[in-house]
């Protein structure tokens, strides 16, 4: 996996939601399935798995028509969801940066039969295929996110945070909140009230660990040494309204 690559890849990405309907040749998605097994988890202890399949093999509201969709499979354990985000995210900046659209689709889910099947629990799924639309955005300018200063506290690390800042979120919530102070990076998700709770809760940790992939990503660039770890002291002072999720410590 080209991590230079996929940090650049940040900076232009979008969620491309018209496809050709060509199908993609057993050697493109075999390049797909290479990329994902050279991807870096944000929890290694967590089994993972990823399945392509077809279109008639899934189902959902508001599903994007595509091709190909990626079916990504945890076991359920504490931190998969935001270890999913991380570790599909890098597979949503690869497709980008190879020239493939893709897109997030939290409400789609696999039929109950259908030809690749998983002993894992199916957590979320990307539409991929040849895109109908433009791949990339022109600037930053076309990024509909909140300004820097909405989202972190403290003045450090502002390449790192901005990489962050463009990610991509469920219904572009950007439920994320960064405090910095020494050489770390404190992470906070935002609390859904009681009407979104039911769908933005698992939703938000998803989007939480794209960040931290985002973030890592620039971390990388930037030639930093990483080391994401839990500090009580963040976690005790966590904003209001905000609840802490990890810290990332830089090194240089």
């Amino acid at each position: 996996m080209n991590f230079e690559k996929l940090y650049e890849t940040i900076f232009v990405r979008k969620s491309v939601r018209k496809f050709s309907d060509q199908l993609l040749d057993n050697e493109k998605l075999d390049f797909i399935r290479n990329a994902f097994n050279g991807t870096r988890p944000f929890l290694p202890s967590i089994d993972i798995d990823l399945k392509i399949v077809p279109r008639n093999s899934v189902k959902g509201l508001l599903m994007v028509k595509a091709p190909h969709y990626l079916l990504f499979f945890s076991e359920n354990k504490p931190g998969y969801l935001i270890n999913t985000g991380f570790i599909l995210q890098q597979i949503d900046l690869f497709l980008s940066s190879v020239g493939l659209g893709s897109c997030w689709l939290g409400l789609t889910k696999p039929k109950k039969v259908f030809p690749e099947t998983s002993s894992l629990e199916f957590v979320i799924a990307l539409a991929t295929g040849n895109p109908e639309e433009n791949l990339y955005r022109k600037n930053i300018s076309e990024f509909n996110r909140k300004p820097l200063e909405q989202i972190r506290k403290g003045d450090k690390f502002e390449d790192i945070i901005e990489a962050a800042r463009l990610a991509p979120s469920a219904t572009n919530s950007q439920p994320w909140f960064f405090i910095t102070n020494n050489n770390s990076i404190h992470c906070y998700c935002i609390k859904p009230g009681l009407l979104k709770r039911i769908i933005y809760k698992k939703m938000n940790k998803i989007d939480m660990g794209i960040s931290l992939c985002h973030l890592w990503l620039a971390a990388l660039n930037k030639k930093f040494g990483i080391n994401f770890y839990t500090d009580p002291d963040a976690k005790r002072n966590s904003p209001d309204d905000y609840y802490y999720v990890k810290s990332v410590l830089l090194k240089q």
